[in-house]
């Protein structure tokens, strides 16, 4: 299986990555995290964006707030799938991450998932993966069925109570 690479600004963004590396080890994902900074160390960056495929990566994920170039200088540099988390902070409430993430040029995609996504982010890494693995599709699939259920079981619930 691919792995999936994540790459965080600053390590203030490690609660917003927990939440994405929690999900990718309850589905079996084999990832790495890093803390690579755009603007502080961009050839570090670049050298590992350029060198993913060769590395065994299928999906990338990046995440940072403020200015938020993370994503795109990572998308920049290889043609792998770049999932951008826009990470709140406290100047702009994450809407200055988001529009940072989101507006890329024509020809440097970015998927980018909500403010702080970190969840959201890792799931559609494994969806992304899960096209060319039908064990983790399956996966995916009893995940999906298993919190309909769940959310089916409060509408019963509270249907009774009501």
């Amino acid at each position: 299986m691919k792995k999936v690479g994540i790459v965080m600004g600053s390590d203030s963004d490690l609660p917003v990555i927990k939440k994405a590396t929690d999900v990718l080890s309850e589905l079996g994902i084999p990832f790495e995290v890093h803390v690579y900074s755009a603007h502080r160390t961009p050839d570090e960056a670049a050298s590992f964006a350029s060198g993913a495929r060769d590395a065994g990566f299928g999906v990338l994920i990046a995440a940072a707030g403020m200015a938020a170039h993370l994503a795109g200088a990572i998308a920049a540099r290889t043609t792998l799938p770049v999932i951008g988390i826009p990470c709140k902070s406290s100047v702009l409430d994450g809407m200055d991450a988001l529009l940072s993430t989101v507006m890329m040029p024509s020809g440097i995609p970015v998927a980018t998932v909500a403010i702080d996504g970190g969840k959201n982010a890792a799931l559609l890494a494994a969806e992304i993966l899960a096209v060319e693995d039908k064990e983790l599709a399956a996966v995916l699939d009893k995940k999906r069925s298993d919190e309909a259920a769940a959310v089916l079981k409060k509408d019963a619930e509270i249907t009774d109570r009501l």
